[in-house]
C-alpha cells in the first residue's frame, strides 16, 4: 500500500508541471542528492520512490521590485492560480537552460543568461527544483503568452504576491519568502 501511495504522489508531482501534449517528454533521472542516475524517464510514467526530476522556477524582477507572475491556464492542474514562470527541464537540459527555455515557451520574452541568479534548490519526495532570479526590466506588453499553459500576465509587488497567496490566489510555495524579502513593517 505504501508504494502504490508513493505512485500516486509522483503521479501528482509529474502533473502539476505537465503542459497539454507533454506526456512523451523525456526527464534525466536524480537521486535525491541531485546526481544523474544515467537513466531517463518519460514523463507520463509515474516515478519511481527515491528517484527525483529537475525542474526551474523562475521569477523575474524589474527594477522597481515588481516581479512577473503568470496565471495557470483553465487546461493545467491548479487552474487560475498565479505563479512565477516554470518547467520542467528535459533529458539532457541543464536547469539554466530550461530556465531560459520555459520564460520565451510561456511569456515569449527573452532573458539575459548573465543575468540569473539562482536562489535556491527546492527539494520534493519526486522533484528537485532550482528557483532563479532574473533582474531584468520586462514590460507586459511584450508578453506573448502561451495557449493552454498561461492566460494572464502582470507585474506584481511583493505585497501584491503576498496578497495573492492569502486569498488562496497564488500556487502554494513553501519558499515564497526567500524570494519576496522580508515583509516591511
Amino acid at each position: 500500500m505504501e508504494d502504490l501511495d508513493a505512485l500516486r504522489r509522483a503521479a501528482v508531482s509529474a502533473s502539476l508541471c505537465a503542459s497539454p501534449g507533454s506526456e512523451n517528454e523525456l526527464w534525466d533521472v536524480y537521486d535525491a542528492d541531485g546526481n544523474k542516475t544515467g537513466r531517463v524517464h518519460r514523463r507520463a510514467e509515474p516515478l519511481r520512490p527515491g528517484d527525483r526530476h529537475l525542474c526551474v522556477h523562475v521569477w523575474v524582477q524589474n527594477a522597481a521590485g515588481e516581479f512577473l507572475i503568470t496565471r495557470r491556464s483553465a487546461r493545467k492542474s491548479m487552474a487560475g492560480l498565479w505563479e512565477c514562470t516554470g518547467g520542467c527541464v528535459v533529458a539532457g537540459e541543464d536547469s539554466l537552460t530550461a530556465a531560459l527555455r520555459e520564460v520565451r515557451e510561456e511569456t515569449g520574452l527573452r532573458l539575459d543568461p548573465e543575468r540569473a541568479e539562482l536562489l535556491l534548490c527546492w527539494e520534493g519526495e519526486f522533484f528537485l527544483c532550482d528557483v532563479y532570479r532574473f533582474r531584468q526590466d520586462v514590460s507586459t506588453g511584450e508578453i506573448s503568452l502561451q495557449p493552454g499553459e498561461t492566460d494572464g500576465a502582470m507585474l506584481a509587488d511583493a505585497a501584491a504576491i503576498r496578497a495573492l497567496a492569502a486569498a488562496g490566489k497564488f500556487v502554494d510555495l513553501p519558499y515564497l519568502e526567500r524570494v519576496l524579502g522580508r515583509p516591511e513593517r
